[in-house]
């Protein structure tokens, strides 16, 4: 794959979309499927999603206290189910999952290529599938300050001085687009918040691109990877692809 140019698919995913047929992923391509909660509140909508969902997702659904948790739980959950169904001969309900190490979910069953990766935030469910690469997708509600501090604990000095030599105004984006991008290459390397953030940087290079860099060996990472991060009015986006394939599991 020429890891500066993957195709990109993007769709909303909205109740009444009709059933389409399967359709394979090349080795270049990542299909992000977005949906908003709001969108899924109708009764009917929530039976369709909770018939997909296995039981251990039903016990795990019952332990949210709020309304609007166990919303974004059940639409992620149903949302994943839908889209890995599209990429492959399999319904909805059949995937089953297991959890890593470090708590990140994959396909158990069937055996398949396809990787995935999950993320919600408030008004917005993003899932993210690819063909034998690490991914990794995060979403943030962006249109609210940004917790600075977190910054201070988290981030490198190179990454706290671009947010500071910012507009005053485009300082929380800047900032959410740095911690999208730590979740999305941390959730890629299987690691998530076990992986310290403040021992990588990220840095802006031509255009939309991006690379990381390792600040600490540990934990080591030999990979290539492809970054993107994008933004709407209220939400702050990004991908981690890595350019490398690997084996069926």
């Amino acid at each position: 794959m020429n890891a500066g140019s993957p195709r990109l698919r993007q769709r909303v995913v909205a109740p009444g979309d009709p059933p389409r047929p399967a359709e394979g992923l090349g080795d270049d391509e990542v299909s992000v499927w977005l949906a908003e909660p709001a969108a899924w509140r109708a009764r009917e909508d929530h039976q369709r999603l909770l018939a997909l969902l296995s039981g251990e997702e039903h016990d795990r659904l019952e332990r949210f206290r709020f309304e609007e948790d166990r919303g974004a739980f059940l639409l992620a959950h149903g949302l994943l189910r839908i889209a890995l169904s599209r990429h492959a001969a399999v319904s909805p309900e059949a995937w089953t999952f297991r959890v890593g190490a470090y708590g990140q979910p994959s396909i158990a069953t069937p055996v398949t290529g396809l990787r995935f990766s999950l993320s919600h935030t408030r008004g917005l469910v993003a899932c993210a599938v690819t063909e034998r690469r690490a991914l990794g997708i995060d979403v943030e509600a962006a249109a609210r300050p940004a917790p600075m501090e977190v910054a201070e604990r988290c981030f490198t000095p190179g990454e706290r001085h671009d947010i500071g030599a910012a507009a005053p105004s485009d300082r929380a984006r800047r900032f959410f687009e740095y911690w999208t991008l730590k979740e999305a290459y941390a959730k890629a390397r299987g690691l998530g918040l076990w992986l310290p953030f403040d021992r990588f940087e990220f840095r802006r290079e031509a255009g939309e691109a991006w690379r990381v860099i390792a600040l600490d060996p540990q934990p080591a990472d030999d990979g290539d990877w492809w970054f993107r991060a994008w933004s709407t009015p209220m939400h702050q986006a990004a991908l981690a692809l890595g350019t490398r394939a690997i084996e069926r599991t």
